[in-house]
């Protein structure tokens, strides 16, 4: 047994996010077949992801303020705190804050590493997009 270290919070990087995004890492793989990744996610107003999927799904955990979650068809899904939100795997998706609330949630993978469905990160949700899938949910 161990007690990690807390990891510094790194400033989540422009060419996956838009906006100031703050990430805890809380678990990585550390032995042999194991594939859990699960890192605390902190959005400013306005804040998201860049268009991304993963090749063995996300869950997201709402744990503060109003979250958005997008898919390619035009689904929007706005989460509140105790809700969680599952990606299936190679599902393109965004997530992040509304414009008026900080958003926070629990984001939770496994390490897609090897997986025939990892697409990986893709562009920026426009703000025309963005704005439109706020107001349809407002």
């Amino acid at each position: 047994m161990n007690l990690e270290p807390k990891p510094a919070t790194t400033i989540g990087p422009a060419d996956r996010f838009t906006g100031a995004v703050y990430v805890d890492s809380i678990a990585v793989p550390k032995d042999a077949g194991q594939r859990m990744i699960v890192s605390r996610v902190r959005f400013s107003p306005g804040a998201r992801t860049a268009w991304h999927a993963h090749g063995r799904g996300q869950t997201l955990h709402i744990t503060q303020g109003v979250a958005l979650i997008g898919t390619r068809d035009g689904t929007v899904i706005r989460a509140t705190p105790g809700q969680t939100v599952y990606t299936p795997p190679g599902e393109e998706h965004w997530h992040g804050a509304t414009p008026e609330d900080f958003m926070e949630h629990l984001a939770m993978l496994d390490d897609p590493s090897g997986s025939p469905d990892d697409d990986g990160w893709r562009e920026h949700v426009t703000d025309q997009d963005y704005r439109a899938a706020a107001a349809d949910q407002s």
